[in-house]
């Protein structure tokens, strides 16, 4: 794993002890800090984006999102860190399009490294956004080399340059090029193996399974995660048609909250806290959607960087493992995107109740 998480465990367990419950309540108060610094970069883009009426549903949105509140406690990993870096980069990518100074391109590229170090998959959004860059640097400064090629060239180096000296680390332990992490192999034979289930029940991972555990220990790491990554392209590549049922389940699970059967469960489940986080999911997947059709309608130059955020991210776990900690990165942009879709049906109810076109509210610029 990328370090900087674990780290911050380590500092928690060295200073209050190892698995004890200061340790935990430590843990806990970082994750929810994370989470409630997440509010002021959604603030700000969605200010950016549409005023400070939609900035603040976006945040207000977050604040009362049931994965934001249950995952600090429920979960010690680094959503909660990555879903507060994942709204500053969008936050930081509207505002660097402005920007012509080298010293925003390195910060901006500052930023990325510590992401990456933080939530390498994170990585796959990087090409795009830099793109988006460029082109607005492009259309925006009469094509001038300087600030739509160099500039997001210098953001990409300092940010590979910040990852460097992890990859040099990796080589030295592992004798072989790491450039992030090695996990990928795994979760792939996880998800696409024939005991793989719509529930994904992690049969084979080496936590679950001594003999797995046992090869892992054997094998070393990075041997054993590449005889995964093997079997599962192979199992993928003779089993086309249940790889396929599996990764819609998966997208199912994504963005429900958990479970690839949502009728069933709400029918089977009568808990009114399950019922409100399978409802608040399915209404922010179909909400962000429904912001990203209607930016692409109006012809808003948010929509490409605002729309690769659920479109792009999520690619990676509908073909390995979903679970509801790996899409709070993106929950945030997803709100935001929520938020839009309310501010139109709002501003489009006033609209057409309003006795005249001088009483009616203006429609946000976005």
């Amino acid at each position: 794993m990328t370090p900087v998480y674990p780290l911050l465990l380590a500092a928690v367990f060295r200073y209050l002890g190892i698995y004890t419950f200061r340790s935990f309540v430590a843990a806990v108060l970082l994750n929810i800090i994370f989470a409630a610094l997440t509010c002021v970069p959604i603030y700000y883009a969605g200010e950016r984006i549409g005023g400070a009426g939609l900035g603040a549903g976006a945040a207000w949105l977050w604040a009362i999102f049931p994965n934001a509140i249950l995952l600090p406690f429920e979960s010690m990993w680094d959503a909660c860190l990555s879903a507060l870096l994942a709204a500053t980069i969008l936050w930081a990518t509207l505002a660097l399009a402005e920007s012509r100074r080298a010293r925003d391109w390195c910060a901006y590229g500052l930023l990325w490294g510590f992401t990456l170090m933080t939530n390498p998959t994170l990585a796959s959004l990087l090409p795009f956004l830099l793109a988006w860059l460029a082109y607005r640097a492009y259309k925006h400064t009469h094509k001038e080399v300087r600030f739509w090629l160099l500039n997001p060239l210098l953001a990409l180096a300092v940010a590979i340059l910040c990852c460097v000296p992890w990859t040099v680390r990796n080589y030295d332990v592992f004798h072989t090029i790491v450039p992030l992490r090695s996990t990928l192999g795994l979760q792939l034979s996880v998800g696409n193996n024939a005991q793989s289930t719509d529930a994904q029940t992690n049969l084979v991972h080496p936590l679950n399974n001594a003999n797995e555990r046992a090869k892992y220990v054997a094998m070393g790491e990075i041997a054993y995660m590449r005889r995964k990554q093997r079997e599962a392209i192979a199992y993928m590549e003779s089993h086309p048609q249940r790889v396929a049922d599996l990764s819609a389940h998966r997208f199912i699970a994504f963005w429900t909250g958990g479970t690839p059967n949502p009728l069933k469960d709400f029918e089977q489940i009568h808990s009114t806290w399950f019922r409100y986080v399978l409802i608040f999911n399915i209404c922010a997947g179909i909400g962000a959607l429904v912001g990203i059709v209607l930016l692409l309608w109006r012809r808003s130059m948010f929509a490409f960087p605002l729309a690769v955020f659920p479109l792009v991210f999520p690619c990676v776990y509908y073909l390995s493992v979903a679970q509801p900690r790996y899409r709070l990165p993106i929950d945030p942009v997803v709100l935001l995107l929520t938020a839009i879709a309310f501010a139109s049906v709002f501003h489009w109810t006033a609209r057409t109740g309003a006795p005249s076109p001088r009483t009616t509210a203006q429609t946000p610029s976005f």
